[in-house]
């Protein structure tokens, strides 16, 4: 016959019970109490984008060729950023739409943006004071050299192309204003091999020429200075004598990249009744 037990061996087991009973349940609530940590952490992680799927990033254009973003006034929100939206035209003249300029220069292109079209709405349809031609459209774009990285996204339920602007060189971009209808021309030409960026000067007979060439050469040169950081009264020679009138926008300043584009080194002088480019600094022959 089995001795009974002791009554302080039976409150003993009793309490070990209890003890080990209630180490399960601390550690329970301990577990959910974690779960729910990790949770919250996995969901503020993927609200902040840090473990959604990335886009990939695509490089458009040439390495060793020019594309150019023409923003349209548009804009679009982009974590809590206000970003332009354009056109971008690459060096072969495909032109992609719907691209978002994101990160660097983007509230300054907005800025110079609205300027420009401020000015037209001032200006355009105003005679030219030289050539007697009504004043025309201008706009401004900005000349990437090299490659674009760009990804692709869904915002508001819209296709857009974002480049990233904060991966390009700032020295690799800079910006210019020209004729809307030639912004185009503007990137074909700076990317054809021989154009030449040149100076006029004040007395060129180019200003007076009855067409949108000496109309887009005086309405740069004149008006450009109204906008902070703006100035014109250059052009393009394209090899097959073809111009082109553009400005220049220091806020937007580029650097030695965009160097020959943005400060010419020539001057295109009016010499025995034909425009000739010749270094800047030097006078023409008498």
């Amino acid at each position: 016959m089995a001795s009974p037990r002791p009554l302080y061996a039976q409150g003993a087991n009793s309490a070990a019970q209890a003890s080990s009973s209630a180490q399960r349940g601390g550690k329970a609530k301990l577990y959910a109490v974690i779960g729910v940590v990790v949770i919250v952490l996995l969901a503020a992680l993927y609200a902040s984008g840090a473990l959604r799927p990335q886009a990939s990033v695509h490089y458009l254009g040439s390495p060793s060729g020019y594309e150019g973003f023409v923003p349209n006034g548009q804009t679009v929100n982009i974590n809590g950023h206000t970003d332009p939206v354009g056109n971008l035209i690459l060096n072969n003249g495909t032109t992609i739409h719907d691209v978002i300029w994101n990160g660097r220069y983007a509230n300054t292109i907005i800025q110079n943006h609205n300027q420009i079209v401020q000015s037209n709405n001032q200006f355009v349809g105003q005679t030219d004071p030289v050539n007697n031609q009504p004043y025309v459209p201008l706009q401004d774009f900005y000349v990437i050299k090299g490659q674009v990285p760009i990804e692709q996204a869904t915002i508001n339920g819209q296709t857009y192309y974002v480049i990233d602007a904060n991966n390009i060189n700032p020295a690799n971009i800079a910006g210019f204003y020209t004729y809307d209808k030639w912004v185009p021309n503007f990137v074909t030409a700076i990317n054809t091999p021989g154009v030449i960026p040149a100076e006029l000067p004040g007395n060129s007979p180019v200003f007076q020429w009855t067409n949108a060439t000496g109309t887009v050469a005086y309405e740069t040169m004149s008006l450009g200075p109204r906008i902070r950081g703006f100035s014109g009264g250059v052009v393009l020679v394209l090899p097959n004598g073809t111009m082109i009138p553009y400005g220049t926008n220091d806020n937007v300043p580029g650097g030695m990249p965009l160097f020959n584009f943005t400060t010419p080194q020539e001057v295109l002088w009016y010499i025995n009744s034909s425009l000739v480019p010749l270094p800047a600094g030097s006078s023409p022959p008498s």
